[in-house]
């Protein structure tokens, strides 16, 4: 059956297309070293101006998308971690109220 398909030209059904998993930093720095990274456009004035090339600032947007959910995280054990120690020094505040309290009786 295989051989058939091969023969008269049938195709693997299309597979949809894979998150890329290619680091940021090296796509951005990639491009930058390129040089890449921007257009140079000359106005009718004969100014030049430099445009930032679409790949290079959604390769700047996905950096700072990732850096937002890491501070998210970071954010969120610090509050945990800080809930914990405020727990701590509650329960050490009773605890040593409670054995002062035995030893002043």
């Amino acid at each position: 059956m295989s051989y058939l398909n091969r023969m008269y030209g049938a195709s693997r059904p299309a597979q949809p297309a894979a998150n890329s998993n290619k680091n940021p930093n090296r796509v951005a720095g990639g491009l930058r070293g390129q040089g890449s990274d921007h257009y140079t456009l000359l106005g009718e004035d004969g100014t030049e101006r430099e445009i930032p090339s679409r790949k290079y600032v959604q390769a700047l947007e996905e950096k700072l998308r990732l850096q937002d959910v890491r501070i998210s995280v970071l954010e969120k054990k610090l509050r945990s971690v800080t809930q914990d120690q405020q727990a701590i020094t509650v329960n050490q505040r009773n605890l040593s109220n409670s054995i002062n309290r035995r030893f002043d009786t």
